[in-house]
């Protein structure tokens, strides 16, 4: 069995990296699952999909987390060849089905909300050892910005109304309001 050894890099931060080695055989879901793990910051409370790219990274099929499609049109891809695709699902997606390139580039996003846009290429493939548990996060360096991408209650820290223009309007609580707000809540 093979392990591929894949690199992910993520665009806002120039001194974060994360290796990840993964069996050939295992879903899109594991390789998902351990990114979050191996990422504080990310809670696997978001939505998030893989993109399968060229070597200009540029994305030609899309792996998404769950099925979100209404009808069988819906659940389609169009790159710019105009050929449609339908779209797979993390959990059902076997990696070496999908890596065909020995430098295959993935993006990944995470969370739709607040983008977060990963980098992944696959470094090199191996033979697996069979004393190792795989997925595994193997190298690490660098840690997700305090912004309101994380994941820790910051992007509730709003209020957004809609006037009578249908113009946003946005309050931020500060530390005092909400402070004051859970005083008033009753358990």
């Amino acid at each position: 069995m093979y392990t591929y050894k894949f690199r992910l890099l993520f665009d806002d931060v120039d001194d974060f990296v994360r290796d990840y080695e993964i069996l050939a055989e295992q879903t899109f879901k594991d390789l998902h699952d351990i990114i979050i793990k191996s990422i504080l910051g990310l809670d696997g409370q978001e939505l998030a999909s893989f993109y399968i790219c060229d070597g200009c990274w540029k994305k030609r099929k899309e792996i998404t987390l769950i099925d979100m499609s209404i009808d069988d049109e819906s659940n389609l891809f169009v790159d710019e060849k105009e050929e449609y695709e339908p779209k797979s699902i993390m959990s059902e997606s076997v990696l070496s089905d999908f890596i065909d390139d020995p430098h295959q580039k993935l993006i990944y996003e995470y969370s739709f909300l607040y983008i977060n846009t990963f980098y992944i290429e696959l470094l090199k493939t191996f033979e697996s050892d069979k004393m190792v548990e795989y997925p595994r996060c193997v190298y690490a360096v660098g840690e997700m910005p305090k912004s309101t991408s994380q994941l820790h209650g910051e992007y509730l820290n709003l209020d957004i109304n809609i006037d009578d223009e249908g113009e946003e309007n946005v309050d931020y609580y500060d530390e005092e309001d909400l402070q004051s707000l859970n005083d008033d809540i009753e358990f």
